[in-house]
């Protein structure tokens, strides 16, 4: 009988095993996460050719929008490691998934209700934040229209992390890239008032995301509810029925997780308006490079969602060699990966500007020397983050999210945003100053979650969902 029969892989076969599983469930994972970044970045380029003015506009209010958003995402995120690890324990578990979800789109709707509430009232919230009246009465407008995407959006999230819980996350992103074009094509009629609609400006643009993302749910809700492996699982059967220890597990997971992406999203949030008092031009070099980073970032991130799967499935299987095999795997493609794209920062930063900018024209000079200088600092930044994003989710495939959340608060706050402006304002540093903060507070995060990570065994989190 062979080794696989007996059960007895060699240890390397083992390793490559998991190489294998992980990068099979990454990539799809981390080019859903670029589809996504591309419908943002398709509304942006649209909003554009209405004028600087409603560009604007659209800025204030798709940032507005996002201060919840990502707040709700962290409380759906829960149920991506919940389902792994019940499916670890029981491989053909249907029951216990079928009420993570059930009770996952439950939170879905009762998060919604005051994210609605608040973005109904987004022109009011950016005046009292000293906005320009004509500008904050525009994002208002567009508010209106974008809050609608808020719920199929959790909705779609919650099936995702079904569908990648089974290790099958091609499907969201066959969906994802059929929303974006769907999205553009929204854009174009709304926006633009083609095919016999009338123009609605900006308006249009918050109508096309929101229909997006109810074809994304809708898309993903028929696929589980017609394909023959997610079939027999009958997700939207008796939906009406609680499970209130399962809604308070989803919440004793999810907060955490809120709260790092809050600490984490906020931060960034500060450093642009930190630079915008520095000057224009930092402001854009830093806009620039940012970017640049986030595009990258998307790798480690689908790594984060693929590692919480793989390490709750070896988890709830009490198998802590396949924990630490599923965590090191990860983590070391993801730094490995991220390590190679500093690299690049680094020897060939005006090919990467060029995308932007127009190198020849000479007013923007001084962006663009800045934004080489931003992206030395960049190149560790790209390492830091990479390490803390894959580390995070490794660990919240053991369910530990309140610890990790405290170390985004201490690096993100306590240590990299105070280091940042200390640099800038007072040692005359400017933007450098800020890049370096950032830096800093993405490598203490990063080694804070690694050493949490090497003494896991003394980890012991509440698994019990009320079984």
């Amino acid at each position: 009988m062979s080794a696989i029969e007996t059960g007895a892989l060699a240890p390397e076969n083992l390793w490559r095993q998991e190489i294998r599983a992980t990068i099979a469930l990454a990539w799809p994972m981390v080019l859903t996460n670029l589809g996504q970044t591309a419908m943002t970045a398709t509304d942006v380029m649209m909003m554009g050719r209405l004028g600087a003015d409603t560009l604007a506009a659209g800025a204030l209010g798709s940032n507005l929008y996002f201060m919840p958003l990502i707040f709700g995402l962290g409380l759906m995120l829960a149920t991506s490691p919940m389902m792994a690890t019940e499916l670890g324990r029981r491989r053909h578990s249907v029951r216990d998934l079928r009420r993570t979800v059930r009770q996952g789109l439950w939170l879905a709707i009762l998060i919604s209700i005051p994210i609605w509430l608040f973005l109904s009232h987004g022109e009011e919230v950016l005046l009292a934040m000293g906005q320009k009246p004509e500008l904050a009465h525009e994002a208002g407008i567009y508010l209106h229209w974008l809050q609608w995407a808020v719920l199929p959006f959790y909705g779609y999230i919650v099936l995702r992390s079904f569908i990648s819980a089974l290790e099958r996350p091609g499907w969201a992103l066959i969906i994802v890239f059929v929303a974006v074009a769907c999205n553009a094509f929204f854009n174009w009629v709304f926006m633009f008032g083609n095919l016999g609609v009338r123009p609605m400006g900006i308006a249009g643009s918050g109508l096309a995301t929101s229909l997006s993302s109810t074809l994304m749910f809708v898309g993903l809700a028929a696929v589980v509810m017609l394909e023959k492996k997610f079939r027999r699982y009958r997700l939207f059967g008796r939906f009406w029925r609680s499970d209130w220890p399962r809604f308070r597990g989803l919440l004793r997971l999810g907060l955490p997780i809120a709260g790092i992406l809050a600490f984490e999203v906020t931060i960034f949030n500060a450093a642009a308006l930190l630079m915008g008092l520095i000057d224009a031009d930092s402001l854009a070099a830093h806009a620039i490079a940012i970017q640049i980073a986030s595009i990258s970032f998307m790798v480690p991130l689908g790594l984060n969602q693929a590692v919480t799967v793989r390490v709750g499935l070896a988890h709830g299987a009490g198998n802590p060699e396949g924990v630490s095999r599923a965590g090191w795997t990860a983590f070391v493609i993801g730094v490995s990966f991220m390590a190679l794209m500093g690299l690049v920062m680094i020897l060939w930063p005006h090919v990467l500007i060029s995308a932007f900018i127009d190198l020849a024209d000479p007013a923007n000079a001084r962006v663009i020397t800045l934004a080489v200088s931003f992206l030395v600092f960049a190149a560790l930044f790209q390492i830091f983050d990479g390490a803390q994003a894959v580390a995070a989710g490794m660990l919240r495939g053991l369910h530990d999210t309140k610890v990790p959340m405290i170390y985004a608060a201490i690096g993100y706050w306590g240590i990299g945003l105070p280091l940042g402006v200390l640099l800038a304002f007072h040692f005359g540093l400017n933007g450098v100053g800020i890049w370096i903060g950032l830096a800093s507070g993405l490598a203490v995060v990063a080694a804070l979650l690694l050493a949490r990570w090497l003494r896991r065994d003394r980890i012991t989190p509440a698994l019990s969902f009320g079984h």
